[in-house]
């Protein structure tokens, strides 16, 4: 129903800028909610940014002012902005997709259901 393929990750340097995107393949008009997770060196899985079908975009606290996701409805590719990176933002990270829900907090990045699609991961380092 949905396949999503992230970009590449890479390694800079604090305070730099990157741009991952995800490349959505959907068969269905029941896309709800997009965004970003990554899980963390401590195996801790956060839920970093999302973009709503409406548009409605939310981050963490701890991203936010910095990071941001967003969308190209024609080309089908959701995006995560992140800019002035730190080191502890070193993770990988996954684009996801809800169906007909909202993404929320998930105890295991990857793990996937009947409505929840996620992306391979992608490795962000950020070298002090």
């Amino acid at each position: 129903v949905v396949h999503l393929v992230e970009s590449v990750g890479v390694s800079v340097q604090a305070g730099g800028s990157l741009r991952l995107s995800c490349q959505m393949s959907v068969l269905t008009f029941d896309v709800s909610d997009m965004g970003w997770y990554r899980t963390l060196p401590t195996n801790e899985c956060e839920l970093v940014s999302t973009i709503h079908a409406d548009d409605m975009a939310w981050s963490r606290d701890s991203v936010k002012g910095r990071f941001a996701a967003s969308r190209d409805r024609r080309s089908k590719v959701i995006f995560l902005e992140m800019n002035n990176l730190k080191a502890d933002d070193t993770a990988v990270y996954y684009c996801a997709v809800r169906l007909r829900d909202w993404l929320t907090q998930s105890p295991q990045c990857g793990k996937g259901d009947e409505t929840l699609y996620w992306g391979q991961g992608t490795q962000v380092t950020v070298s002090s």
